[in-house]
């Protein structure tokens, strides 16, 4: 990517992951002089800024935008950035990073802002549950209920993450969906309904191994509650080998309806939404420029 004379836009959510170090904003600028690419930088001040820093700034006249912070952070900048038809790219800030570890986005600092200016665009899929923006893996149930926990939790990372969900998992119950796909109705008493777009929640958990974002299909896995003494599904989760058992049943479709027997939690990007029963889920193929590496785009699946 030629970055000669071009204007980036950095959108900073110092509140993501573990915390924000100043001199972040220094390994920005001095990245962006050494490849002679005029930089600004803009914190947010507000749930939905980012939406607006990013729709307004192909207008502004730059060139592409930058999410720093976590996966609703990115989620944000998207909208906007799809709003605006610009490109973003992605510096991964926040307790899990699962878009940024799919795509293959470094997540130490001074490694992504130089992947920036070495990347290619990638034109992603995205997808909607009811009309709201996912990038990544959203999920109804017991990931919905950890997720509008975890949001108002004070203590972040993984450790804060596994210490709400070992604290949940053993009170939260399995729930009766009923599924319209393609006007065809399966009905599954499920934990856990996740949506995925690329492989992973984060931290390298791949709930979706075989998913890409450049399929045009969503990759829905229907979980059961696991028994705890099954250690080897968590090894399988975070390993990658996860297939269709007993416990899961997976999906590769391009559009789906849920009705579950009563409101259920439910989480987009890992950003906590409250309660629904009814959700209707449908994927944007190919609807999202993002800087990806260049390794990436020569390889078949992203």
């Amino acid at each position: 990517m030629n970055n000669e004379g071009k204007k980036v836009l950095f959108i900073v959510n110092k509140h993501a992951g573990t915390g924000y170090q100043a001199e972040v904003e220094g390994r920005m600028t001095d990245t962006c002089a050494r490849y002679n690419v005029e930089c600004t930088i803009e914190f947010t001040r507000a749930p939905g800024h980012a939406i607006e820093l990013a729709e307004q700034a192909s207008f502004n006249g730059f060139d592409f935008v930058v999410a720093v912070g976590g996966d609703g952070t990115m989620n944000e900048v998207a909208q906007g950035a799809l709003r605006g038809n610009i490109p973003m790219g992605i510096i991964p800030r926040g307790s899990g990073n699962g878009l940024a570890r799919h795509l293959g986005i470094p997540l130490k600092i001074p490694t992504g802002l130089d992947m920036l200016f070495n990347s290619e665009v990638l034109a992603m899929d995205t997808f909607t549950v009811n009309g709201k923006l996912s990038l990544n893996v959203s999920g109804i149930g017991f990931d919905g209920r950890i997720a509008n926990l975890f949001g108002n939790a004070t203590k972040r990372g993984l450790s804060g993450y596994v210490g709400i969900t070992l604290k949940e998992y053993f009170t939260f119950r399995e729930f009766e969906s009923t599924l319209t796909i393609n006007n065809k109705i399966l009905q599954r008493k499920a934990f856990i309904i996740a949506i995925a777009n690329s492989s992973q929640y984060g931290n390298n958990a791949r709930i979706a191994p075989q998913a890409s974002v450049c399929d045009q299909l969503l990759h829905v896995n229907l979980l059961k509650k696991i028994p705890g003494y099954r250690l080897d599904f968590v090894y399988n989760l975070f390993s990658g080998a996860l297939k269709e058992s007993s416990f899961c049943e997976l999906l590769e479709i391009p559009a789906l309806h849920i009705k579950t027997s009563e409101a259920i939690p439910y989480h987009i990007d890992g950003e906590p939404c409250g309660l629904s029963d009814n959700f209707d889920i449908r994927i944007n193929p190919a609807s999202l420029k993002v800087l990806v590496p260049s390794s990436r785009t020569s390889q078949k699946k992203v």
